[in-house]
């Protein structure tokens, strides 16, 4: 369990961080910038929840679901898997939470039309706010591919499944939202030339 006392260490101030292991690295370092993302799809999925609240209770349990399970996510990345046994069993992400959002997607995805064409960010308030967490989930997607790729780097099969389902879950959850409140805002190419 975690336990903070104090809330600045002053460890930080020279621009170094510890990873949860203990070894300190850079601010600016990939696996930093990979679980400071996830941690700032978090902070949009949560400003997503304050309007999914009143506009659907099923979806906004599904989103407080995944907002720990973001944050399972970020303790899974700032403990690198070295290849060696650790002296403890770190929190990673598993295949089930990666099943429960494919389940989830296909449940909300079972009653939209097909799309025609590709969909703007807009809609209801919710919705919108999903579309942010959607494009911020798909950067840290994009960190976390590059820090699996890295040298020397590892990051888990089912925590990059699990982040690629994410930014497709947070889409259809602002269709469904929007299917709700009169539909989509959809793009129309060239309309204002």
């Amino acid at each position: 369990m975690v336990k903070l006392n104090r809330i600045y260490t002053r460890t930080g101030d020279t621009g170094m961080t510890g990873l949860a292991t203990g070894p300190r690295r850079p601010k600016y370092d990939l696996r930093v910038a990979a679980y400071g993302t996830v941690d700032e799809t978090n902070a949009c999925v949560g400003l997503a929840r304050l309007h999914a609240a009143s506009e659907d209770a099923v979806v906004d349990a599904m989103l407080e679901r995944i907002a720990n399970d973001l944050f399972d996510l970020g303790a899974d990345l700032s403990t690198p898997d070295t290849g060696e046994p650790p002296a403890y069993e770190p929190l990673r992400i598993v295949q089930s939470q990666v099943d429960r959002l494919e389940t989830e997607i296909d449940q909300l995805n079972a009653e939209l039309a097909p799309l025609r064409s590709f969909v703007l960010p807009g809609g209801t308030a919710a919705a919108t706010h999903l579309h942010l967490a959607r494009t911020v989930s798909r950067r840290a997607e994009r960190l976390m591919v590059e820090l699996a790729q890295s040298d020397g780097e590892r990051v888990s099969e089912p925590a990059l499944r699990y982040i690629n389902r994410l930014s497709d879950f947070l889409f259809v959850a602002s269709r469904h939202l929007n299917a709700r409140a009169g539909g989509d805002v959809l793009w129309v190419p060239g309309q204002n030339r």
